[in-house]
């Protein structure tokens, strides 16, 4: 599997009652695949897999494998803290049809590197599946180091690739130079798409693709090409926006957006809460300067 380009940490919708909306999460993956999003992330932090039961999390996954209809991959979120929970997660989506797996670096239990290399082998071993390593310490409470990753790539031939989101270029240089020119580092953090790319990553897992796809996915797209007259003036439209998008903890403030725009509800699930009334007008300048309402 090649990955370059823009892939979407999908939003998880929430009907009144607080249930899965599934009519509002068909659409809003119709409206991905019209806009050139070159994947979809189902299930990850942005679509609250903490939060899902066990019923929304399988119905998740099945969803965005028939609404992409096979024209781009899904690459599922397999988030738990505990190995063999994983080994199940990863055979389940391997069951509904994913594509591949986005696999969280174990939480909490604040595992040392051999421990993250045994769970992320357990994972590859137990899943036919291509395998996306996430990397994201400030919610995990770990750091996967680069040589730990290196190890994996060479040692585990399905995981091919990292979604970094440690907030250093330092950290990305590091794993590209470990690494085979076959591993691919995907950035993590939507501000650091260009930097990251720059130093030789190819895309993004994005959280501001839930509401500007397009855009996304073009800056990708220029970057790849070398043209970094269009992706710097890209970056910088979009860097505004990309902003508004963590005045909190994410998702909230990209629920908020998404409700805005009239595309879903803007209410997560406890514990996470509504967006403060003291960032809307930020917010709601950001959606406008960028004409999204």
């Amino acid at each position: 599997m090649k990955l370059e380009g823009s892939y979407v940490a999908l939003v998880t919708p929430f009907d009144a009652h607080g249930r899965l909306d599934e009519a509002s999460y068909r659409r809003m993956i119709s409206l991905q695949l019209e806009a050139g999003t070159r994947g979809l992330v189902p299930c990850g932090s942005t679509g609250e897999a903490a939060t899902l039961t066990h019923e929304e999390y399988r119905r998740a996954i099945d969803i965005a494998c028939d609404q992409s209809r096979g024209e781009v991959p899904v690459i599922a979120g397999i988030g738990t803290n505990a190995t063999w929970k994983a080994l199940e997660s990863a055979r389940e989506a391997e069951s509904l049809g994913a594509d591949a797996l986005l696999v969280l670096a174990p939480y909490y239990n604040k595992p040392t590197q051999e421990g993250i290399y045994q769970h992320f082998r357990a994972v590859a071993r137990a899943s036919r599946l291509p395998i996306v390593v996430y990397n994201i310490p400030s919610r995990t409470g770990v750091n996967i180091e680069p040589r730990t990753l290196a190890r994996l790539a060479k040692e585990c031939s399905n995981i091919i690739a990292v979604k970094e989101a440690a907030g250093s270029l330092d950290q990305v240089s590091e794993i590209l130079s470990l690494t085979s020119p076959a591993f691919t580092v995907l950035s993590g953090d939507d501000s650091l798409t260009l930097p990251m790319m720059a130093v030789g990553a190819k895309g993004v897992v994005s959280v501001v693709a839930n509401i500007a796809p397009k855009q996304t996915q073009a800056l990708c797209a220029a970057a790849l090409k070398g043209d970094n007259k269009t992706a710097k003036a890209l970056h910088r439209k979009l860097f505004p926006l990309i902003k508004a998008l963590f005045l909190e903890t994410n998702p909230i403030p990209v629920k908020t957006a998404l409700g805005m725009m009239g595309v879903c509800r803007p209410e997560p699930r406890l514990p996470l809460t509504s967006l403060s009334p003291q960032h809307h007008p930020a917010l709601r300048k950001a959606l406008k300067e960028f004409k999204l309402i």
